[in-house]
């Protein structure tokens, strides 16, 4: 059944596995906040266990703000997790910034688990974004500077590793400069940013909740990006939002962010892929619907069964093409 809080809204996750249990690690704030737009500000990062991806443990709050000051003061966002050649779980997490003078600033941190339970943070942040290729908050009417989001996987040659980055590129039309920010490490500890792996001008204003994974044979990008930051182009050809996915030739890019096609509508976002226990690979995402009674939903929804369309180059949801979402 889907994974919900009766004390908080549910948004955003990712995943750990440790080969018996499935880890999913999500974004919560209380609903005593009233409006659900304040999560944003108020969020944290909580801990539940699963051994199929569909009946769900919750093990409380796991990760929260740091001090006055710190890069993650206001709030801890959206990462993910990898087990590193020492056997220590490393958690990459956005750090939220919101600052008196307006705006929010951006950036990534580490905090280090031997079990998934209990996660110890690491002097940050680790990354930042680099002005010689990504937007900072002052270069445009943009209220943030994006770096967040952060997916983590080894390189394919074994040469380190690589970080994948919600960002913004530093030119081009204002609601069409998201790209995928670029990181490198040889050891988990020490990260390079790097130029991005995709073009500015793909139509998207960002391109959140990046992951890259292996569908039915085929390499591809999963992506996240709602109607209103849809660029002014594809809104007015009356594209919508939701979960996107595109091919990539290479694991490393460069991505054709241009050519993604819609996975799900935006009533389902932040889209993960992961492999259940049978080695099919599903999609869950969070139920992004406003009801009219109940307000926003905010919970994870049950697994659904994707696979690769060749004819329509790109995953398509055996749920959504029904019409009828699992959720």
């Amino acid at each position: 059944m889907p994974f919900r809080l009766d004390h908080a809204w549910v948004w955003d996750f990712w995943f750990a596995d440790d080969g018996d249990t499935y880890h999913l690690f999500y974004l919560h704030a209380p609903k005593s906040l009233g409006d659900p737009e304040l999560r944003h500000r108020n969020a944290r990062i909580g801990h539940a266990t699963s051994v199929d991806l569909v009946d769900w443990r919750d093990r409380g709050p796991v990760l929260g703000p740091g001090q006055p000051g710190a890069f993650d003061e206001t709030a801890t966002w959206t990462g993910s997790v990898v087990r590193g050649p020492d056997g220590t779980w490393r958690m990459f997490y956005t750090g939220a910034r919101f600052l008196d003078t307006g705006g929010n600033v951006e950036s990534i941190g580490v905090a280090l688990s031997a079990d998934l339970r209990t996660w110890t943070k690491q002097p940050g942040p680790i990354a930042e974004a680099d002005g010689r290729w990504y937007e900072k908050l002052a270069d445009s009417t943009w209220p943030e500077e994006a770096w967040r989001d952060p997916w983590v996987f080894p390189d394919p040659a074994g040469d380190g590793w690589h970080m994948l980055i919600t960002a913004r590129a530093n030119h081009g039309a204002v609601d069409d400069r998201g790209v995928i920010g670029h990181a490198t490490s040889p050891d988990l500890q020490v990260w390079t940013v790097r130029p991005p792996l995709s073009r500015v001008g793909a139509g998207f204003a960002h391109l959140e909740v990046p992951q890259i994974a292996t569908v039915d044979g085929e390499t591809v990008l999963l992506l996240s990006c709602d109607t209103p930051r849809l660029s002014a182009a594809r809104r007015g050809a009356g594209q919508i939002g939701g979960v996107w996915s595109v091919p990539v030739g290479a694991v490393l890019g460069p991505y054709p962010v241009e050519e993604a096609r819609l996975v799900v509508d935006e009533s389902l976002y932040s889209g993960r892929l992961i492999d259940d226990r049978t080695g099919r690979t599903v999609m869950l995402a969070f139920d992004n619907r406003t009801d009219s009674d109940a307000g926003f939903t905010g919970s994870v929804s049950d697994p659904i069964r994707v696979s690769w369309s060749p004819g329509r180059r790109g995953i398509v949801s055996l749920a959504f093409e029904s019409g009828s979402a699992q959720r």
